[in-house]
């Protein structure tokens, strides 16, 4: 007999692997809508007479909304509903990148993009929730890997996009079109299965038996306080991300200015180094789970390899070369700098109450967004009005030297926090 076409919906609605792709794609117009504005700088100091800096403010006016608002809004993922929490975020930050096309200054524009942090706000840890529960802790890292390759291939189209839009039409149509298509994966989100609230208990051994009770305040923040993994992660997170998105933010205008080309081409130029993450990404979480059966502390001993290894490039590429050699390396660079993700994700999941999942990603999140995301585009655009964009990106190496480090350092307790929490 064949199964009819409620049946087929319902087994497709309820397969991980579709939930997945509607993940992706949203995953990709989140970025897309994140990045698409770094096309429009040139068009924004013509038309408005804002500075670089202020420019690096438009990007990391997102990452100051998502940091305020990630913690609230993966309590309410991990307490309520993943997929409606994710749906009506996604609406409200594609209704806000269409907003954009209807401001009039730096102030309101400004503005618009802060709705939009507060609409990706608990994208993320929710995303790497229902991720992280759909899929066994051995394939983790992998999922993790590929999910996170919408993350370059957004962002590299919405600099590809806004660039050829902004070109040919204007700057202000390029918010509109993209906009849309989010909205229409959003809705289809509601529709795929959900998975049940896990309650927050710990074991208690009485002497006689062993029973659960329940989590308190007090109880969960010891939980991410006293986790060495974790912090030592979570630093190392925010000093890469400090560097990808200020590569993100600046390549564009860094070509544009050094080999004086056009706007369209110099985005293009920069996103396709930013584009090659698609194969680091999942290339990071596929080694990490090989290595991971032969070594316990893999998922921090990776990170730490690849971390030095694209400071190592970073180095040598602004230091030292020039012309198609630089470009060269730096297509390298789009391969190693975001490999850490999957490695590093998969570990706020690791060695985390799984009813805290959501809320470990926030974390990590706002570390990230503190202490790197919010500080890269800003940081590299004021030592460019003072020093030049050329010499400014000589600074990035550091942070992925600093994280490096810092991975290396975590992965010594990795072993221990995960036989906590690994059943």
């Amino acid at each position: 007999m064949n199964d009819s076409p409620n049946q087929k919906n319902s087994a497709l609605t309820s397969s991980p692997y579709y939930a997945f792709c509607l993940l992706f794609l949203l995953y990709l117009f989140d970025y897309l809508d994140r990045m698409i504005i770094v096309s429009f700088f040139p068009f924004l100091k013509q038309d408005w007479g804002i500075s670089d800096t202020q420019c690096g403010l438009l990007v990391s006016a997102v990452y100051w909304s998502i940091l305020i608002f990630t913690l609230p809004a993966s309590v309410i993922i991990d307490r309520w509903s993943r997929k409606k929490s994710i749906g009506l975020m996604a609406i409200f930050w594609c209704i806000a990148t269409l907003a954009c096309a209807f401001t009039k200054n730096f102030r309101q524009l400004f503005y618009a993009r802060t709705a939009i942090g507060l609409g990706e706000a608990g994208y993320a840890p929710g995303g790497t929730a229902m991720i992280s529960a759909m899929f066994p802790k051995e394939r983790r890292a992998g999922m993790l890997g590929i999910w996170n390759a919408s993350i370059p291939l957004g962002s590299a189209l919405g600099i590809i996009l806004g660039g050829v839009i902004a070109e040919h039409f204007g700057w202000r149509h390029a918010f509109g079109i993209v906009a849309i298509p989010g909205i229409i994966v959003a809705i289809l989100l509601f529709y795929v299965k959900d998975y049940k609230t896990i309650a927050l208990t710990m074991p208690l051994d009485t002497g006689e038996e062993k029973t659960n009770v329940r989590m308190q305040r007090k109880d969960i923040i010891r939980h991410f306080t006293t986790n060495k993994t974790l912090l030592f992660n979570n630093f190392a997170f925010a000093a890469n991300t400090f560097v990808t998105t200020a590569l993100l933010t600046w390549m564009p205008s860094y070509f544009q200015r050094i080999e004086n080309i056009s706007v369209s081409r110099a985005a293009t130029k920069g996103a396709v180094v930013m584009l090659l993450a698609i194969i680091g990404a999942p290339l990071g979480g596929f080694l990490t789970d090989r290595w991971l059966k032969k070594r316990k502390n893999a998922r921090l001993l990776f990170p730490a390899i690849s971390s030095l290894t694209t400071s190592i490039l970073l180095f040598t590429a602004f230091q030292f070369l020039q012309g198609q050699i630089q470009y060269l390396v730096l297509l390298g660079v789009g391969i190693t700098a975001v490999a850490f993700v999957p490695a590093a994700v998969a570990v706020t999941q690791d060695v985390v109450h799984p009813g805290l999942r959501a809320v470990s990603l926030s974390l990590c999140v706002i570390v990230q967004h503190l202490l790197g995301s919010a500080l890269g585009p800003p940081a590299i655009g004021a030592l460019s009005d003072t020093f030049g964009l050329e010499r400014a990106m000589v600074f990035l190496p550091m942070f992925t030297l600093v994280a490096g480090i810092l991975f290396f350092i975590g992965s010594f307790s990795y072993a221990a926090d995960t036989r906590r929490f690994e059943k």
